[in-house]
């Protein structure tokens, strides 16, 4: 079912509605908290039809172990102030593969650790014995339904051999210790149980045995007798099989003009926002901030948030509490949880409020949504809208609210990167992100924002633009300058005055990064002859290094210069103006770049 792509043991069952799982230690919380808190709104939201089940709880296993890593507490946070109906299951059996529970968890019980979150129900029980299980999972499941929060089953389970293959635990357990926990085995303390009992006879053991071991070995032989999958395969639903955002589907651009009069970048993120929400109910926009005002009631006597650059200003008034709401401030919080709501069904548009703050959230980012369909073999998928503000220029911003970070994102397959310059292609970009199949990290430069340079007339609810689809900014003869986001306003600066010098200069701007519009280059860098590539990360293994190689790579018989680079320097941005300047790339910095190219 899995097409060989994960291990046996982590495998996926759309049927029983099992996700596919992954090996990361502890990610499951947050995205189990996701799948509940969707049949929550869910019901909120009858229009957005998704499927619900009367009673439903989410289970969520793991070992005591993965409750050392912050996402499980980040989940229980969430799942405790909501009162969700998640079930966990904590499997103890003493040992985080050789580190024991007393240097894993503070006074060695995470039941006892948690006790005091408010709303969960807490059982422990010897998870080696059928009825004490069966009873404990009885009693924290019905919490569970009945609506009154979270239950955590504490289960003190035994480990019947090593962790994995490559781990010896005679190297760190005695010989005492495994006899003992050899002694508690669950399936031996069973069966002589019901032997004693008189419920079987010593004949029906054997019996039991035997069919069991029969079907074992068929099963075996009947997953080698399986063909390999075929080594191409391995490209098959890294992306939506069903939708292409690249395709004509998508292409719905209309002619336009940036505009004095018209909407700002951040107003035109906000209506069409507004118009996906209005045609989609399954669109959930969510994240630090976000909202209006938590306190819904108190929307009558002020005027509501909407995110720190007020990008979400509104939404929550007119679309609600359930589609428009705000999260702790825990980065992995917000993408755990969006994972949930999306293999559920929803379409949500979680916010990070800056990208250099997003690296909380990195191992769900780059382990679990990018993954969730090729590892399931097209079982599940997690489409969703990351907006993030990134990119510096912005005065004061320093190295922690200038970070660009693109190229760690566009290196993971799975992810759709984009990037806008101006406010229409904003417009039409977001609007192919939301209606795509396929996990998108929309990119939003804090600097283009408020420009009154960038903004343009809003273009309707029908505008869309498809991805890896450039657009040619300026044309030219003379070179070819390929950029996206802040550096096409200075790439169009640049190529202004170096018009009057009598260098014509064709600048290309992206708009999305992955996929990107190989072809426009290609062309563009055959009529010109040279070519640079601006971007704002740092010039050392930076997005630009990529488009670079393949020109040279490519184009090479094309090129009457070496292709050239201008980027940031490999330092941090600086709180000093001046040093910012120093560090990021400059109108003055291209205009060189290109002078030499010309020179050559």
């Amino acid at each position: 079912m899995a097409g060989a792509r994960q291990m046996p043991s982590h495998f996926a069952f759309r049927r029983l509605n099992m996700p596919s799982r992954s090996s990361c230690i502890g990610m499951q919380f947050l995205q189990a908290v996701g799948v509940a808190e969707a049949g929550r709104r869910a019901a909120s939201i009858p229009e957005a039809n998704i499927p619900q089940t009367a009673g439903g709880l989410v289970f969520v296993g793991a070992g005591e172990g993965a409750t050392s890593e912050g996402e499980f507490w980040e989940s229980l946070n969430t799942a405790c102030n909501l009162k969700l109906p998640v079930l966990y299951v904590i499997e103890d059996n003493g040992y985080a593969i050789s580190v024991p529970v007393e240097v894993q968890t503070a006074g060695g019980s995470i039941s006892r650790l948690v006790a005091g979150f408010p709303n969960l129900h807490i059982e422990q029980c010897d998870g080696t014995d059928l009825e004490a299980s069966h009873a404990a999972v009885a009693r924290a499941a019905a919490h569970c339904r009945q609506g009154l929060g979270p239950a955590l089953v504490h289960a003190h389970v035994t480990r019947p051999y090593s962790h994995s293959l490559s781990d010896d635990e005679a190297q760190y357990r005695t010989a005492e210790e495994l006899a003992a926990q050899a002694a508690r085995d669950p399936i031996v303390r069973l069966r002589e149980r019901l032997r004693t009992e008189g419920v079987l006879s010593e004949a029906e053991v054997e019996r039991i045995h035997t069919e069991v071991d029969a079907e074992i070995i068929e099963a075996a032989e009947r997953a080698l007798r399986q063909p390999h999958a075929r080594p191409e395969s391995a490209l098959d639903f890294v992306y939506s099989p069903d939708v292409d955002p690249t395709s004509a589907r998508f292409d719905a651009e209309t002619a336009g003009a940036e505009s004095e009069t018209g909407l700002t970048m951040v107003e035109t993120i906000n209506q069409t926002l507004r118009d996906e929400m209005a045609r989609d109910p399954r669109v959930l926009v969510f994240g630090q901030d976000v909202a209006d005002a938590s306190r819904a009631d108190a929307l009558t006597q002020v005027k509501g948030k909407g995110g720190v650059f007020k990008a979400t200003a509104g939404l929550q008034r007119e679309f609600g509490d359930a589609r428009v709401f705000n999260t702790p401030l825990a980065e992995a919080n917000i993408i755990g949880r969006a994972v949930g709501m999306a293999v559920r069904g929803f379409k949500p548009i979680p916010e990070i409020q800056f990208l250099d703050y997003i690296w909380p959230a990195y191992m769900q980012l780059h382990n679990e949504v990018p993954l969730i369909r090729w590892r399931s073999n097209n079982a599940w998928k997690c489409p969703m809208v990351v907006r993030v503000p990134a990119g510096g220029y912005i005065r004061g911003g320093a190295v922690y609210h200038s970070q660009s970070g693109a190229p760690l994102f566009t290196h993971i397959p799975g992810w759709r990167v984009v990037m806008p310059a101006t406010a229409r292609d904003a417009c039409g970009l977001l609007r192919t992100a939301i209606r795509a199949d396929d996990p998108v990290l929309f990119l939003e430069h804090k600097h283009l924002y408020r420009q009154p340079y960038n903004r343009g007339e809003y273009p309707g609810p029908d505008f869309l633009i498809p991805f890896a689809k450039a657009r040619v900014v300026r044309a030219g003869s003379d070179a070819t300058l390929v950029t996206y986001g802040a550096l096409v306003h200075k790439a169009v600066a640049a190529a202004g005055a170096l018009a009057q010098r009598g260098v014509e200069v064709e600048v290309i701007d992206l708009r999305t990064l992955s996929p990107y519009d190989w072809t426009s280059v290609a062309a563009s860098v055959r009529k010109t002859n040279r070519v640079l590539v601006a971007y704002e990360d740092s010039i050392s293994w930076g997005y630009g290094a990529e488009i670079a190689a393949r020109i040279a790579s490519e184009l090479f018989d094309a090129l009457d210069a070496p292709v050239g680079r201008v980027a940031a320097r490999d330092a941090f941005v600086s709180y000093t103006p001046e040093v910012e300047d120093f560090t990021l790339p400059q109108t003055a910095d291209i205009i060189r770049a290109l002078e030499a190219l010309a020179a050559y």
